[in-house]
């Protein structure tokens, strides 16, 4: 093409908006675009002119979701009268997939190709609606398995590395220890309930919980929580509430009680065994096990291909269990934090090397050369 090209680029959540950031202070690197936006403050700060807010269409709880459902599709008709006029000569949408597989649609039947990054994961829970991303000119995932499962239903997938192999890199344990203000002699144990509101709600009474039984047989046992702003932590006893970046808690820990999701491939990166829990509503859980379609629900297990890490469901998620399961991984030389820190560095190399970003900008570049 002639011309400076014009990408539009679409993240609705913050993990979206820190991913597409990246994309775009990549893409800058390679091309001189103009790059236009829905996304938030690090789509702004990465140069991109950001038309709409995220923050005016984020929500929390289906009956907020059902709220904001006008909102999107206001934003969807004007987005799509913008690809119909042809304003774009790419549109990238970064994971989001309520709302980008409808984007999508309305890119492709107006003639804009269209790159997605952060595919929605229909490994797990709908193979059947692959079909939906028939729209899409160029799929790169970050999962190593998502390109052979994609491609072989006819989407042209590309594994691009794991984002959070772009991470800085974490301070040592001993200096993690000191910013915390934990005793560098003392065994640590790590809480990670998740960083939305009704994970933290439906995991941390058993984690809160678990903690105490490992405090009572093992007194020197340091707890502390990567706790988020918007988390309520009630009673935490001698537990440590530490707010903010949880690189430093990740760090710090010899073992960790997670939830499942990426929060698992965080431990793993800091090298942290790891108990692994998931808990729902019971009318949610009993939906989502009927569907699901693969063996794991940890990602880190997934990835590695066996069960690295312990993971218990819903009614499973007891303070006796996961306290049970923990205690072991604390002694950094025992056979089961021994046998896990082999699974985790499997993981480790199977997310592939840094330079997520640099590999889906490099991917546009094609789409719009």
């Amino acid at each position: 093409m002639t011309g400076q090209p014009r990408i539009y680029i679409s993240a609705g959540e913050p993990s979206g908006d820190a991913h597409a950031g990246a994309v775009v202070r990549a893409l800058r690197r390679r091309l001189d675009a103009q790059v236009d936006a829905f996304g938030g403050p690090a789509l702004e700060a990465a140069g991109a002119t950001v038309l709409d807010r995220m923050e005016h269409y984020s929500v929390v709880g289906f009956a907020e979701a059902l709220a904001k459902l006008p909102a999107h599709y206001r934003l969807l008709r004007r987005v799509g009268a913008a690809f119909r006029a042809r304003r774009y000569d790419l549109a990238i949408l970064v994971d989001y997939p309520g709302y980008h597989l409808r984007a999508a649609a309305a890119a492709a039947a107006a003639g804009v190709p269209v790159l997605y990054y952060i595919a929605p994961q229909m490994w797990a829970w709908a193979p059947g609606r692959v079909r939906r991303l028939a729209a899409v000119r160029q799929l790169a995932v970050i999962l190593p398995f998502e390109e052979a499962f994609f491609r072989e239903r006819g989407v042209a997938a590309t594994f691009v590395g794991h984002p959070l192999r772009d991470r800085p890199a974490p301070p040592t344990r001993g200096e993690a220890r000191r910013t915390l203000g934990l005793d560098a002699a003392r065994p640590v144990l790590g809480l990670f309930p998740g960083s939305r509101v009704q994970e933290v709600t439906w995991l941390w009474p058993a984690f809160r919980a678990a903690a105490h039984r490992v405090l009572a047989e093992r007194p020197d046992v340091q707890v502390i929580v990567a706790g988020t702003p918007q988390g309520n932590y009630p009673d935490p006893g001698a537990i440590r509430i530490q707010h903010g970046d949880p690189l430093p808690v990740f760090a710090a820990a010899d073992a960790g009680l997670c939830k499942a999701g990426t929060t698992t491939l965080e431990a793993a990166l800091a090298d942290v065994p790891m108990v692994i829990a998931y808990r729902l509503p019971a009318v949610s859980f009993a939906i989502a096990i009927r569907v699901l379609r693969v063996p794991y629900i940890g990602l880190v297990n997934l990835i590695a291909g066996r069960a690295v890490a312990p993971e218990l469901l819903q009614r499973a998620v007891t303070p006796a269990r996961l306290a049970a399961e923990v205690l072991p991984l604390l002694d950094r030389d025992s056979d089961a934090a021994r046998r896990q820190r082999e699974g985790l560095a499997l993981a480790r190399e199977r997310l592939g090397p840094p330079g997520a970003a640099e590999r889906v900008a490099g991917l546009a570049a094609e789409l719009v050369g």
